[in-house]
């Protein structure tokens, strides 16, 4: 006969009523009403203390010429214009430590897309994405390897630019 560290010896019916009530423990998600039910289903409890809000769909602005440089030497530029979502210039370079380089700039992409995010997109498939975040704009890259040295796109994070000082990072 083993014991456990109390000296008792469990009980396999006991495990398993603890195992059964555990399950039971977990809710159930609760179905949707059919359309005409006339039940109406109440808002999330957080979205109804407001807690979380929707960004608002408007037109970007944002202007900034900026430059950073983190700890670990990897570094961004940014040039931008962008005026009731409409992209007046644009210009960007990655350098990332022991990789190599991006180079990006509006001369070769065309704006596909002003709501709800400004998009542009070159004939090589390279995509820059931009889009508000409370009081930052994101410039997100995707598919742009070909601007970069060899291997260096895997290493590539979005440009964050603070749309009140005008800095990146």
């Amino acid at each position: 006969m083993r014991l456990n560290g109390f000296g008792l010896r469990p009980a396999p019916a006991v495990a398993l009523a603890a195992l059964l009530l555990g399950a039971c423990a977990t809710p159930r998600p609760t179905p949707a009403p059919a359309p005409d039910s006339g039940i109406v289903v109440p808002a999330e409890p957080s979205a109804a203390r407001g807690r979380l809000r929707p960004m608002p769909v408007r037109p970007l602005n944002v202007r900034a010429d900026c430059r950073f440089t983190d700890e670990a030497g990897y570094a961004a530029s940014t040039r931008l214009d962008v005026v009731q979502a409409e992209v007046r210039d644009f210009a960007a370079t990655v350098d990332v430590p022991r990789r190599g380089s991006c180079r990006f700039d509006l001369n070769g992409f065309r704006q596909v897309r002003h709501e709800p995010h400004v998009e542009l997109r070159a004939a090589d498939g390279c995509t820059v994405r931009m889009w508000e975040q409370g009081a930052q704009v994101t410039v997100a890259f995707a598919e742009c390897a070909s601007r970069c040295s060899s291997g260096t796109f895997d290493y590539v994070w979005p440009i964050l630019v603070d749309r009140s000082s005008g800095r990146c990072h």
